[in-house]
């Protein structure tokens, strides 16, 4: 097998399966706060706690992922443009 053929089966498997991940799991863990939906603070005596809420997924831990977010703008301005 040449490496362009190689390169080309690689570079579509990992976007049939990010698809297929995007289709099954539209939300992912939150990158700022890895899912927890809050900071972790140490006090004073270095033990662990909550922290604020995480402002980028308003204390939810998921937010929605990337190639999700362009399959819905794609079907909206689709679905705007059929009307």
């Amino acid at each position: 097998m040449s490496f362009p053929l190689l390169a080309i089966a690689c570079l579509l498997a990992v976007t049939l399966g990010y698809s297929f991940m995007c289709w099954l799991s539209p939300f992912g863990d939150c990158r700022k706060c890895a899912g927890m939906g809050h900071a972790i603070k140490t006090d004073r005596k270095g033990n662990a706690k909550r922290g604020k809420d995480c402002r980028r997924c308003d204390a939810t831990g998921k937010r929605i992922r990337v190639g999700r977010w362009i399959y819905n703008r794609a079907a909206r301005t689709y679905r705007a443009g059929t009307r």
